[in-house]
């Protein structure tokens, strides 16, 4: 890390999207027609989430990425704006949708479908035009909602510049393996992890990568491997849960922060944990992430 204990910058590389979320009272099975509750147009990305997520922490972050020349655009770009992101770097791209996301809310879970547009405009050309800013950064947290090759290519920049890098693989997608080996955090699901890495023991996995490869578990928490060879498990935080949309993105960015403040992993991932949990218990990915406050709060029942 370069500045410990300063106010560090970290740069969020990713998606901006308008989600449309429904909520109805279950998710449809294929080919099932049902009635749904309400409609809403909320802010989200999982690059945008997990910036605002850090923002409401506190954090000082700037978001890069690409919009489309639309009215989302222009109302995305207003609204990270308002919740303390950084975004004079984010380019609205001539004739092309600002990404959208489809949300299916029931259950207590949900469903997305995701249409890239202007996401997809996070490309190699686009990343040379930024790179000189994304030197500055003290951590770089990435997703896997832009072109494959413009994450190769900012984890290599960053190799080279000694700048951490926090990668969220999702959605899930094969990464070489001397990306994996490059990157500070390696951040999946369960689903995701056995797209990476197949069928193999968690625990078997977690002690392949120490302190490196994190699996969020959903209701039952996060785990990794301490560099001892002991299995850390951070257990879930009991709560109402309303909505799952950006529970994963909100756990990302608290544990960037942390991180970024100097904490060590198993702080960090408490932290992130606590956050993680109270952000379900609001509708939609940004509305419901929690600021420091809150977070600490949790931790002190």
């Amino acid at each position: 890390m370069k500045r410990e204990g300063e106010n560090m910058k970290i740069s969020v590389v990713g998606s901006i999207n308008m989600d449309m979320t429904v909520t109805a009272e279950k998710i449809p099975k294929k080919g099932e027609t049902i009635t749904g509750r309400e409609l809403y147009y909320i802010p989200g990305g999982k690059g945008a989430n997990q910036a605002v997520a850090m923002a409401r922490l506190g954090a000082n972050v700037e978001m890069f990425g690409c919009v489309g020349d639309d009215g989302n655009g222009a109302l995305l770009i207003e609204n990270l704006k308002a919740q303390g992101v950084k975004t004079e770097h984010i380019k609205t791209v001539e004739h092309t949708p600002t990404g959208v996301a489809f949300i299916t809310v029931g259950e207590r879970d949900n469903t997305i479908v995701i249409v890239a547009g202007a996401n997809n405009r996070v490309d190699r050309a686009y990343i040379g035009h930024i790179e000189h800013e994304l030197k500055k950064s003290d951590m770089v947290l990435l997703q896997h909602e832009i072109p494959l090759e413009s994450i190769e290519y900012v984890i290599d920049l960053c190799y080279r510049n000694q700048i951490p890098v926090i990668l969220n693989p999702a959605p899930a997608r094969s990464l070489k393996q001397n990306l994996i080996e490059k990157v500070t955090y390696l951040t999946p699901n369960e689903h995701e992890a056995r797209i990476l890495f197949g069928a193999v023991d968690r625990d078997e996995l977690l002690r392949r990568y120490p302190e490196k490869l994190i699996i969020t578990l959903g209701s039952k928490g996060v785990c990794t491997c301490r560099k001892s060879g002991e299995i850390l498990t951070i257990p879930a935080r009991p709560g109402n849960v309303i909505d799952t949309t950006g529970a994963g993105d909100t756990l990302n960015g608290a544990f960037c922060v942390k991180i970024a403040e100097g904490a060590n992993i198993e702080e960090a991932l408490q932290f992130a944990n606590a956050a993680a949990g109270l952000s379900t218990e609001k509708l939609g990915a940004q509305e419901g992430m929690p600021v420091r406050e809150e977070v600490t709060n949790a931790l002190r029942v």
